[in-house]
């Protein structure tokens, strides 16, 4: 290669991996991975995201929702932070749990959040315990004395560890069982009467089974967050209905993910200023008066909060108190 050209292929390459803008940017296809099926919230914002995100990227890119189902997103979270292009042609959006499921089960979240970057939260993720018309326990008082069973998508989603945490801090009665593909297939489950209830994100329930819940066939009776949901003003949160303070720290603790809620993140390695346009270009995206009407639309809660404050919730999980931690650990055993 004579040396002219070979310093203009050099100069060429280093373009295209350093700049997101140009020419050969132009037909480019980036990838929004999720660790569930079809059907539930992280597929409704993941999807929405792929229509909107893409206006205010230099290039427009083209953006698929890719799906990798497979033990409530922990497949998928692993195979992301170990394997994906650190060019910003991948991202993800993930379970609010995952900095607890790093630091509380370690052999399982092969991960380090703290290197991974938030991009920005699309809302926060209060969890609703959606029980069936026809579940015997009616009150969250019904459930210290009744068995009732609920359905969860895997041991490392808030599907279970939240009612595994009010079963052995609370005494509640659950029995729990996994293995379900997705929300929606909990669901299923949950209307063929093989569960009493499901927990899943407020975010897809009002989404999509909303007139259900309206005429009373599912019931919300409680909600995991910090705070509760305006929309469920009236549902306890799991730490009011516990007696021990220290229990309530640490379901406090373990609620602390629905702030991080619905977000979207990129993998490590990213560069400062590919990770800065994703954040610039989300931002500019949530405050899009033609995104929020589809969101409305489409029953999607919007209340974003940007990249840096949503990384800020991610390392205050991680540095939690040691106590706390092996409490919680214990008690999502």
């Amino acid at each position: 290669m004579k040396p002219r050209i070979k310093k203009l292929f050099a100069a060429c390459l280093a373009g295209g991996l350093l700049a997101w803008s140009g020419a050969a940017h132009a037909q480019q296809t980036m990838r929004i991975t999720i660790g569930h099926p079809p059907g539930g919230s992280y597929d409704l914002y993941a999807r929405i995201a792929s229509e909107y995100l893409r206006n205010y990227l230099p290039g427009n890119p083209n953006i698929i929702v890719e799906h990798k189902p497979g033990g409530g997103g922990i497949a998928a979270t692993a195979f992301f932070y170990a394997q994906s292009p650190k060019d910003g042609s991948v991202i993800a959006l993930f379970p609010e749990t995952i900095a607890h499921t790093q630091i509380l089960e370690p052999a399982v979240g092969r991960w380090k959040v703290q290197e991974m970057s938030y991009i920005g939260s699309f809302a926060p993720v209060n969890t609703a315990f959606v029980f069936r018309k026809g579940a015997a326990a009616k009150t969250p008082a019904d459930m210290r004395k009744t068995k009732t069973v609920a359905g969860c998508t895997g041991r490392n989603s808030q599907s279970y560890q939240y009612p595994a945490m009010l079963k052995v801090l609370a005494g509640y009665q659950f029995e729990i069982i996994c293995g379900y593909k997705g929300s929606a297939d909990s669901v299923l489950a949950m209307e063929r009467g093989e569960v009493d209830f499901v927990s899943s994100a407020w975010n897809s329930w009002r989404a999509t089974h909303m007139s259900v819940i309206e005429a009373g066939e599912f019931i919300p009776l409680i909600q995991g967050g910090l705070r509760r949901n305006k929309e469920m003003a009236n549902v306890p949160l799991m730490q009011e209905i516990v007696d021990d303070p220290q229990a309530k720290k640490v379901i406090e603790f373990a609620s602390a993910g629905a702030a991080i809620g619905r977000a979207l993140i990129a993998p490590p390695g990213i560069a400062p200023d590919r990770l800065a346009a994703l954040r610039s270009a989300f931002d500019k995206m949530v405050a899009d008066p033609a995104f929020l009407a589809d969101a409305e639309r489409r029953k999607l809660e919007i209340e974003p909060l940007p990249g840096v404050e949503v990384q800020r919730i991610a390392l205050d999980i991680l540095n939690a108190p040691q106590d706390i931690i092996d409490r919680a650990t214990d008690a999502m055993k």
